[in-house]
């Protein structure tokens, strides 16, 4: 089992952006340090809570102090973004990373930044649909491209100078193009089949109940038999907030009170979610009380948190849950004690993960 990191990021609101970007970009360095395989940075622009409104202006700020590392988008917002604009950001840093880059896309889920841009009342999956489409097209193609959807045009043919090389859109590092993930949120969620289909792979989300993460597995394998392909366990990423500490009380009162960032995150994505209609996903089924939906209830329901041996058993009860996967992947959170966060981070890479892999055979 790999290890890897998502960074949404998710910091209180309170803190000044300029301390938390230094934070994020510390926590990547530190994740290629200790031998993570990747590290995903989220994007929103009408958030101050999550203060990363370029995920590939931020990851290109540690492209060149980064080693080993693969530096995913998680995600791009596609209907939020002009086709040309995130095919050249995308190809560019491509390049900047000589291929460690995966692009993470979806249709976005922050109802703000979908109000911002004016696309709040629009089929957004469909804009996403069109815009993956045109991303793909640009890079597969010539100028002067002449793509026309319902939503965007792709032109150069007016304006183009192709001895000079006016007009072209750089094209990516990696042939034909970088590998593509998508999140999930939704349980038994349609759009993983559509990926698989494509041929790209699903990160499924560390907020989701196990029960709900497991309906995931069967739509990836329906959409790779569909194209006549095989489903490899590997290609599944699996989110999670972990939380590893030297003691068992630390790590009960950072990873799983009210006055930890687990804690604090939680009653956050929750409040967005919910007033996106989400609530089923905390739920563990339909009857459940909308009063029993509680920040702490989710908390303890989603997160793994204990001392090394505690992680390594709570990982293992997981895996046992949702079935294989590839890759589990730390979602990072706001470092409220910036030694417990480091902590967390080293006791899961150099000794929580040798033991998994050896209790399951790897």
């Amino acid at each position: 089992m790999k290890l890897s990191m998502f960074m949404q990021p998710q910091h209180p609101p309170g803190r000044n952006a300029w301390e938390t970007l230094a934070e994020d970009r510390e926590a990547i360095l530190l994740a290629d340090q200790l031998g993570f395989e990747e590290a995903f940075v989220g994007e929103h622009v009408t958030d101050i809570s999550e203060p990363i409104s370029s995920c590939v202006a931020f990851l290109a700020s540690v492209a060149h102090e980064t080693r080993r590392i693969v530096l995913g988008t998680g995600t791009i917002n596609v209907p939020n973004q002009h086709p040309a604009h995130v095919a050249a950001q995308c190809a560019m840093l491509d390049h900047m990373l000589k291929g460690r880059f995966i692009m993470g896309i979806s249709p976005g889920g922050l109802l703000s930044d979908a109000e911002v841009f004016g696309n709040l009342d629009v089929d957004r999956n469909a804009m996403f649909q069109e815009g993956i489409n045109m991303i793909l097209d640009i890079w597969a193609g010539e100028p002067p491209y002449d793509l026309e959807g319902k939503h965007w045009t792709v032109s150069t043919r007016r304006t183009m100078f192709p001895e000079i090389g006016q007009g072209s859109i750089l094209k990516p590092y990696q042939r034909p193009h970088p590998p593509i993930v998508g999140t999930v949120v939704a349980p038994f969620s349609k759009g993983v089949t559509e990926m698989a289909k494509r041929g790209w792979t699903p990160m499924s989300s560390n907020f989701l109940l196990p029960q709900w993460v497991k309906t995931h597995w069967p739509k990836y394998v329906e959409g790779r038999s569909a194209v006549g392909e095989q489903a490899r366990p590997e290609d599944w990423r699996v989110g999670r907030s972990i939380f590893v500490a030297d003691d068992e009380r630390t790590a009960k009162a950072y990873g799983l009170g009210p006055q930890g960032p687990y804690y604090q995150y939680f009653e956050q994505v929750s409040r967005k979610l919910i007033a996106n209609g989400r609530m089923d996903i905390f739920k563990t089924d339909s009857a459940m009380p909308d009063s029993e939906v509680t920040p702490d209830f989710i908390t303890r329901n989603v997160t793994i948190a204990g001392t090394v041996n505690q992680v390594v058993d709570q990982i293992l009860t997981f895996r046992e849950a949702v079935g294989d996967f590839g890759t589990l992947v730390y979602a990072a959170h706001d470092w409220v004690d910036a030694d417990l966060g480091r902590r967390s981070m080293q006791l899961l890479a150099e000794e929580v993960m040798p033991r998994v892999n050896t209790a399951i055979g790897r």
